[in-house]
């Protein structure tokens, strides 16, 4: 097998106080990336991006606005601090979840440190936005294939907004929608034969609820040059690489599945399967914290995922 790294990147609910401190502490690589964030910020967020990594309070990190680029952050640096300047070509392959296919885009060289940064400032402002605008939630369902979670999504949805949202791992799919559907929805899963349990979550990410933040997203994208990366990098909505087709090229394609992605369901699961079965490499998860080697033992126990939440002579 190849040693090149398949690299995968962490997405929000990963955010944790701390998150980045010790690449930043062990790195001149890793701090530098800390450093140009928060020259490129400012004080947009409210304090420096890097206090609020490192310090928080967990009330300001979690929210959408602040954990997004947050988590592109430490995420970069911890790439910067495990693998040094290893170029795009060097990759066997990159993949994210949700906010986290920015981040695999950016270390793939789809785009600069700064655009991604950018867009991802933006793309959690917009989210936080449409969620508060909206009286919208989400919910675990324990158990589900995607036949039962859309099953109850039809069962309860009623009026109201409620989709697949996140294919995370067998037996574990997120559904997204408004609040009243979601409520239902808990107790519709037990009809089913499943668990049900919502989640404190801002509002219905990658459900219609997010179109507004999709259109805000795509005025932005329109403005940033995105390039063919060193690496295939895998989209969220298709579960296959990024790639041109007959009708559009691989930016506009690219930009196109992007905005797609905030109101189109997250197929992590089967873009893990793409990967084991048709790159060759060694994976490695980027900071923070272990969710994706978490789902990797869910969705296929025989691949090893090499996590790097910490450099390792810290990790435990």
């Amino acid at each position: 097998m190849s040693n090149q790294p398949i690299i995968l990147c962490p997405g929000q609910g990963a955010q944790v106080i701390g998150m980045g401190k010790s690449w930043s502490d062990a790195s001149p690589a890793a701090r530098r990336i800390f450093d140009r964030a928060d020259e490129v910020l400012g004080d947009r967020l409210g304090a420096p991006l890097s206090q609020l990594c490192f310090e928080g309070p967990p009330e300001r990190l979690n929210r959408t606005d602040i954990a997004q680029p947050a988590l592109y952050v430490a995420g970069v640096a911890s790439f910067h601090g495990e693998f040094g300047d290893l170029g795009p070509s060097e990759l066997a392959a990159a993949a994210g979840l949700s906010l986290g296919e920015y981040t695999a885009l950016h270390i793939a060289g789809a785009f600069s440190f700064e655009d991604g940064l950018e867009l991802v400032t933006l793309r959690g402002r917009a989210m936080q936005d449409a969620a508060e605008a909206a009286d919208s939630s989400m919910v675990a369902l324990i158990g589900a294939d995607e036949q039962q979670a859309n099953a109850v999504c039809d069962a309860a949805r009623g009026d109201g907004v409620l989709v697949p949202a996140n294919f995370n791992a067998p037996g574990q799919i997120v559904i997204s929608g408004s609040m009243a559907a979601c409520d239902r929805a808990v107790d519709e899963a037990g009809n089913h034969g499943l668990r049900a349990t919502k989640l404190a979550v801002a509002g219905a990410f990658h459900s219609p609820i997010m179109q507004p933040a999709a259109d805000r997203l795509k005025e932005a994208l329109d403005g940033v040059s995105v390039a063919e990366p060193g690496c295939p990098v895998v989209s969220n909505v298709t579960a296959t690489p990024h790639a041109a087709d007959s009708g559009e090229d691989f930016g506009a394609r690219t930009r196109r599945l992007l905005v797609e992605q905030l109101t189109s369901p997250v197929r992590w699961a089967e873009s893990c399967v793409w990967l084991s079965q048709n790159v060759s490499g060694e994976f490695h998860e980027l900071a923070p914290n272990k969710v994706l080697s978490g789902l990797m033992r869910r969705i296929d126990r025989s691949v090893k995922v090499t996590n790097h939440d910490a450099p390792r002579e810290l990790a435990s």
